[in-house]
């Protein structure tokens, strides 16, 4: 429910122009489980620099299959700003 509630507002906040978004969790919760788990959270990002790749779902094992992959957490944040282009040198 909470989700369908947040995806109604992506039509208002992509209207703010942001130069990166970034969607993800801060935790699995796999039904199994019913609990949190240590497994990976999907993550979305977008920017005009990157490009799409075939993921159409926002679940852990489509978003594992995108260009992203599975990465460590501590990634992720170099990532959005080279992507804001906030970076004078990615890697290296």
């Amino acid at each position: 429910e909470a989700l369908e509630r947040f995806d109604g507002f992506v039509p208002a906040i992509r209207d703010l122009r942001p130069d990166v978004l970034v969607v993800t969790g801060d935790h699995a919760t796999p039904s199994i489980l019913a609990a949190h788990g240590w497994q990976p959270v999907p993550v979305l990002l977008w920017s005009r620099y990157c490009g799409a790749d075939g993921v159409s779902a926002f679940t852990e094992r489509a978003c594992g299959g995108g260009s992203l992959g599975v990465l460590p957490a501590h990634h992720l944040m170099p990532l959005v700003m080279a992507n804001a282009l906030r970076l004078t040198k990615f890697g290296a």
